[in-house]
């Protein structure tokens, strides 16, 4: 008999016996809790147990620590300085040090029930034989997620993770509201918007009126992908042009034709490069594109490239049709233009005769806080918008909204129809998104909590010179990584390091840009100033690691 001890707080082990075996290869130990108190009042630590000797007997509520009757037995290999109790629960991510002096009573036992609870297996292997190889998964070991709450996800052992990247669930993972309004619509009616509904006709109104004019006819797709293809073909119609103008680094959705669009795949790993009738201009990039934050008129240079842009095309044969751009950059890198930018871009482009598409997928619905939408931070406004995924927090829908000149020019006899956009469920989540969005408060809330968020983290930009800039505004922001803030070489295996780190203490982040050196940080718009604080603060501790230290040499050493 090891040790007899009453752990008698409430929900501790209760009455609780620890044995000491003997055996070739060493001792080992064996701990039962929640035990019986008349039955262990005459042990005492010392006295022999002989095999087969009852010890004690399982004890009653509430005696046993304030839990349903049942026993806790574990075997320990090394008792590591405790005397009458010893931890009894572990987090999963600790699970291999854990079962090193902690090992699973029934590989010795042989018990009928089983006493662990073992992640699935075999997800990993029959996704890979079920879907195409080129569907990647996040992180160097994939997360299991099997639930959403807030700005959380939990995974199949329960495992809580801060999400601080799925922009997708604009208002947060599951949100009730939303998740009500699918359900009860979806017990009543869900076809198609060739018969009247008022769902679809309120969405599109309350939409409109989040809107500058004249943006105020909508059509509605099932994804910011069909959105994107929508709108060039409406701008192709109304133009009688071809040419495409983009931006180095953008990316507008996975169909062939905005793959011809979309720099940021046709100059990557498999691409084959652009269509004749697309240009890429520069990256309005200010840290390190071809015009800095020291040229004073970097706005309008950068802008001027996208006139020359059409001015190719137009010689080539390609008259100009569109100008399609994200407001702010995703892919390219969480880029914010200079202020001005866009501006003087439309200028360009309705100068050359192309219409302009503002690509509001990513940070549209208040998502930058000081602003509805992104374009609306240059104080310009396009032609056409283009929305995705977050209008319906997950729920497949996208929309086009455009000017009523436009509509009127697409309605050249070929009726345009999607089956499922703006079905009547997809209508009553989008519908249930804003009420969301508007009763929360939401995107001042994105104004106050990414304002302090992006404070934090420009703060640790003094002691770890690894970042070379902090950029974007609201909940859509950007770290970029370098090895030398002097000659701004990318550093993406800091990025990736980053990542995977603040993966295993539950924060989940992503990179991104051309280097793959940049962090994107696009959470739930319910990310609080808790969540941002906890960020700020795992990113200084990871950023403190020796390998960071010895990836960027100018790092201070102390």
């Amino acid at each position: 008999m090891h040790s007899v001890r009453d752990n008698d707080a409430r929900l501790d082990y209760g009455p609780t016996v620890i044995l000491e075996h003997h055996a070739p290869s060493g001792p080992f130990w064996t701990l039962y809790g929640h035990l019986q108190r008349t039955s262990v009042e005459n042990l005492t630590a010392g006295d022999p147990v002989e095999a087969g000797q009852t010890i004690a007997r399982i004890g009653p509520y509430p005696e046993n620590g304030d839990w349903p009757p049942h026993l806790h037995f574990q075997i320990i290999t090394d008792l590591m300085g405790f005397e009458g109790e010893f931890p009894g629960v572990a987090l999963p991510r600790d699970r291999g040090v854990w079962a090193s002096f902690s090992p699973d009573p029934n590989l010795i036992l042989n018990l009928p029930l089983e006493t662990t609870y073992v992640e699935p297996m075999g997800v990993s292997e029959r996704r890979a034989q079920a879907l195409s190889p080129n569907l990647n998964l996040s992180y160097e070991a994939p997360i299991h997620v099997v639930r959403g709450e807030g700005s959380y996800l939990f995974d199949v052992l329960g495992r809580r993770y801060l999400d601080c990247v799925n922009n997708i669930a604009h208002v947060g993972h599951e949100h009730p509201h939303v998740v009500g309004a699918g359900q009860r619509q979806m017990g009543i009616l869900n076809t198609n918007s060739r018969y009247l509904h008022g769902a679809v006709v309120e969405y599109a109104e309350r939409l409109s009126e989040l809107l500058p004019p004249p943006l105020s006819v909508c059509l509605f797709v099932n994804s910011g992908s069909e959105a994107n293809e929508l709108a060039l073909r409406m701008a192709r119609i109304y133009t009688g042009g071809i040419g495409v103008t983009v931006l180095e680094g953008g990316y507008h959705g996975n169909t062939q034709g905005l793959i011809d669009v979309s720099h940021y795949k046709f100059t990557g790993s498999g691409g084959d490069g652009s269509p004749p009738w697309v240009r890429a201009a520069l990256v309005p990039d200010e840290f390190r594109g071809r015009y800095r934050r020291d040229e004073p008129a970097r706005a309008t240079l950068y802008a001027a490239d996208v006139g020359e842009a059409f001015e190719q095309l137009d010689a080539q044969g390609y008259p100009p049709a569109a100008f399609l751009s994200e407001s702010l950059l995703s892919c390219a890198g969480q880029i914010e233009p200079p202020q001005g930018y866009l501006t003087a871009a439309y200028e360009h482009a309705r100068a050359a005769g192309a219409v302009c598409i503002a690509d509001e997928v990513q940070v549209g619905l208040g998502r930058v806080g000081s602003h509805m939408w992104g374009f609306e931070t240059q104080g310009s406004v396009p032609d056409i918008v283009t929305l995705g995924k977050p209008m319906g927090n997950g729920h497949p829908i996208g929309a086009v909204v455009t000017t009523l000149e436009i509509a009127t020019a697409f309605d050249n006899g070929m009726e345009f129809f999607s089956s499922f956009g703006g079905n009547p469920v997809s209508a009553a989540i989008a519908l249930a998104v804003l009420d969301v969005l508007e009763g929360e408060k939401l995107q001042a809330h994105a104004l106050t909590v990414g304002t302090a968020l992006k404070t934090a983290l420009e703060a640790l930009m003094q002691s770890h010179t690894c970042i070379g800039d902090i950029r974007g505004r609201g909940l859509f922001l950007g770290v970029e990584f370098v090895r030398s803030g002097e000659t701004l070489e990318p550093a993406p295996e800091i990025a990736h390091y980053v990542v995977e780190h603040l993966k295993r203490r539950g924060i989940l982040l992503s990179s991104d840009g051309p280097d793959h050196n940049v962090i994107k940080i696009k959470p739930p718009m319910s990310f609080s100033d808790t969540d941002a604080e906890r960020l700020a603060t795992e990113f200084d501790q990871v950023l403190a690691h020796d390998f960071i230290r010895s990836a960027s040499p100018a790092q201070p050493k102390d």
